[in-house]
């Protein structure tokens, strides 16, 4: 029909917006929270961009479902407003009809979150968890930032460089304070330079700096100046990542029986199921009285997600915790929802019905 294709288009058109909002809102806050660690030395810079990635691919899902929600909830409020579907309900058409546009425009992205949730989020965390390990045992001069002290073997050797030329390795303005048998050494100098031996041992050289050496408790201490210093740095350890029931792929899933795994694979199953259901929530949630506000509907939507997303929370952490059967908490959240859904249907048909009487 028309209207059909003229419906499944402008949810197209909004669904394209919203979506482009959301991702910019979810990136810029990520990217803000990978530049900061990059300056404090937490990751290496050149990681932030990977990191970036694997995030966005983690909260795909979620990006997707709250578009096929409002992408839904928009257009048919403006109906609602233009008065549309004063026309539409005065034909004769029952709100029962808006389902299989909705359906069918929702399908798509119903598969697409599913795959998501169920497949490559799970990847993306599995490979941002080897990248993160990866990058944790480069060399030590590998995560250092300008301006800031970095730590590493465990506190027992802090470096802190003013300049850092990411290309040549060259650095300046260089302080290195580290603990060799029971003493404190602290080396400074102007500048300095990265060296990879024939052997692959990596060197921090100094040039025309000043070393000073004491020993913890006692006022003694040495001076030495240097015209060329190497201090040694090593590669940290690739470290086995955690295998997290947020990593494991689904069909592993699917044969845990413990009360982890099962907490998860009841979160991924619920997202697209949730999808499906938030998308039909729309069409009665849609109902806009043109001579009210415009935007209750938009708050009780946003209201209605909030429930909706801490129900399926609530029932994973009791999966988890041993208080809800895996079977039970795997349709409970989507009944509850169910429940409303159908009344607000009746609601909405019965009271049209009602004043056209």
């Amino acid at each position: 029909m028309i209207f059909e294709r003229a419906a499944r288009r402008e949810f197209a058109q909004a669904a394209a917006g919203i979506s482009i909002v959301l991702l910019a809102v979810v990136t810029s806050i990520q990217l803000i929270r990978l530049l900061k660690d990059a300056a404090g030395g937490v990751i290496a810079p050149e990681g932030v961009l990977a990191l970036l990635g694997f995030a966005l691919v983690k909260y795909l899902p979620m990006l997707l479902t709250l578009t096929l929600f409002v992408a839904v909830l928009l257009p048919l409020s403006r109906m609602y407003r233009d008065s549309e579907m004063v026309v539409w309900f005065a034909s004769g058409m029952p709100l029962t009809d808006w389902l299989k546009p909705v359906l069918r425009f929702a399908l798509p992205m119903v598969i697409a979150i599913g795959a998501l949730s169920m497949v490559l989020s799970p990847w993306a965390s599995q490979l941002q968890g080897q990248y993160q390990a990866a990058l944790s045992a480069r060399s030590e001069l590998a995560a250092l930032s300008p301006g800031a002290f970095k730590e590493v073997r465990k506190g027992r050797q802090v470096y802190f460089v003013e300049r850092l030329d990411g290309e040549s390795g060259k650095v300046g303005n260089v302080f290195v304070a580290s603990m060799q048998e029971g003493k404190l050494g602290v080396v400074m100098s102007n500048s300095g330079a990265q060296e990879i031996r024939d052997n692959g041992d990596r060197f921090l050289v100094l040039e025309n700096g000043r070393r000073y050496e004491v020993e913890p408790g006692s006022a003694a201490f040495k001076v030495m100046d240097f015209e060329r210093y190497a201090v040694r740095t090593d590669d940290g350890e690739v470290k086995p990542v955690w295998q997290s029931p947020r990593r494991m792929p689904f069909l592993d899933l699917l044969g845990q029986t413990t009360p982890d795994m099962r907490g998860e694979l009841l979160a991924r199953i619920a997202i697209p199921v949730s999808a499906v259901i938030l998308a039909l929530l729309a069409i009665p949630l849609s109902y806009v009285n043109p001579r009210a506000g415009r935007s209750a509907n938009i708050l009780i939507a946003i209201l209605v997600y909030a429930i909706y997303s801490n129900l399926i929370s609530v029932c994973e952490a009791w999966v988890i915790g041993g208080k809800l059967s895996f079977a039970l908490a795997v349709v409970l959240p989507h009944l509850l929802m169910l429940l409303p859904l159908g009344l607000l249907f009746y609601g909405r048909m019965f009271g049209w019905q009602r004043r056209t009487a």
